[in-house]
This record gives C-alpha cells, sequence and structure tokens, in this order.
C-alpha cells in the first residue's frame, strides 16, 4: 500500500520549534522530489519548500527561508521539515507531497507551486502558533 504520513505537528507559542516528518510506505521517497505544502484555514494551498531527489537541493518560498529546514533521511525513507522561529502566520495543517505519483495511487490533491505541480495523498499534521 502507498502511504505518506505526515507527523510531528502540535501547538507551540510564537517563536517555538516543531520538527514535521513524512515517512513513506510502498515506494521509495529518495527517488522523488517532496515537498511541503501546508494550507491554513480560508486560504490557498500554498508550496513551501521541495527537496531534490539527486543532490538533496533544498528550495523554499520566502515565507519560510532561514527559518525552516527540510532534510532526507533516506534510511528511514522519510523527509523533515525542521520548523523554527514560528510565527502567527504559520499556523495550517501541513501536508507532505511528491513531484510525482508512484504507481497504484489514483486518490490525491494537486497543488500548483512555484516548482511546479506537486500531489499529496497523506491527512496532514496541524501545526498551531498562539502568542
Amino acid at each position: 500500500q502507498v502511504q505518506l504520513v505526515e507527523s510531528g505537528g502540535g501547538s507551540v507559542q510564537t517563536g517555538g520549534s516543531l520538527r514535521l516528518s513524512c515517512a513513506a510506505s510502498g515506494f521509495s521517497l529518495d527517488r522523488y522530489v517532496v515537498g511541503w505544502v501546508r494550507q491554513a484555514p480560508g486560504k490557498e494551498r500554498e508550496g513551501i519548500s521541495i527537496i531534490t531527489n539527486d543532490d538533496s537541493r533544498p528550495y523554499y518560498v520566502d515565507a519560510v527561508k532561514g527559518r525552516f529546514i527540510i532534510s532526507r533521511d533516506n534510511a528511514m525513507n522519510t523527509v523533515n521539515l525542521q520548523m523554527n522561529e514560528l510565527k502567527p502566520e504559520d499556523p495550517a495543517v501541513y501536508y507532505c507531497a511528491t513531484s510525482n505519483l508512484p504507481e497504484g495511487m489514483f486518490r490525491f490533491v494537486q497543488v500548483t507551486t512555484r516548482w511546479g505541480r506537486l500531489y499529496y495523498w497523506g491527512q496532514g499534521t496541524q501545526v498551531t502558533v498562539s502568542s
């Protein structure tokens, strides 16, 4: 079964940190560009970061650059997002997404980002930031 499971969300105060994890099963994440997409209530889905598959190069939108760090752990088949200096504008449901769909995946959400289309199908993980 092809799965992407996000975890690590929670509630923190402004300026706090969280580490999100995306664990894949049924396929190897190291073959894909992997990104994080977030959706806040009443707002459009937003692709905030990706990491390439060939050289693990990270990319970020300006809103999170310098605060968030995306990384891979190929041995664990995971991609992580370290979120530091969380701000009141960061609360959202965060989804892990891939640039292509694994074989056998038919139910997904497509998001257009500055880096192209990303696809996710997990439940996401909620991030809340309080002042």
